[in-house]
């Protein structure tokens, strides 16, 4: 079946998993990323100084679950603020969001290093100025 722009835009396409989280004693809703989301949370993980750029994996598994971590509508429970507190929750909790977001959100570790090779391939020097 052919979609048409219509319904490509309606399409119900983000999917949401309730995870236990025995650490926190409870279950979350672990909702996937839209796009802009994904360019936020890949934007927010790389660090410019000057002409260089490098993947910044500092609090990452928080950073994720911030993005991703949501109530029963969706609605993400985190804002960038609750990162560093996030990030002192238990490694093994966070781990278990982090492994599911990725996969709601199509994030795999060729993604990552694809990222990585891209910094590598495109500096900033090389970009125009005009």
């Amino acid at each position: 079946m052919s979609l048409n722009k219509d319904s490509l835009l309606q399409a119900q396409d983000l999917k949401t998993e309730l995870v236990n989280v025995p650490e926190w004693g409870g279950d979350v809703y672990v909702r996937g990323m839209n796009g802009a989301e994904r360019d936020k949370f890949e934007a927010s993980i790389v660090q410019t100084k000057g002409k260089d750029q490098t993947l910044n994996m500092v609090n990452i598994r928080a950073k994720l679950a911030s993005m991703t971590i949501c109530d029963e509508q969706g609605q993400w429970l985190f804002t960038d603020a609750d990162i560093a507190k996030l990030a002192t929750k238990s490694a093994a909790a966070l781990q278990r969001i982090f492994s599911v977001a990725q996969r709601l959100s199509g994030i795999g570790e060729e993604d990552v290093k694809e990222l990585a090779e891209g910094l590598k391939e495109n500096p900033l020097e090389d970009s125009a100025s005009d």
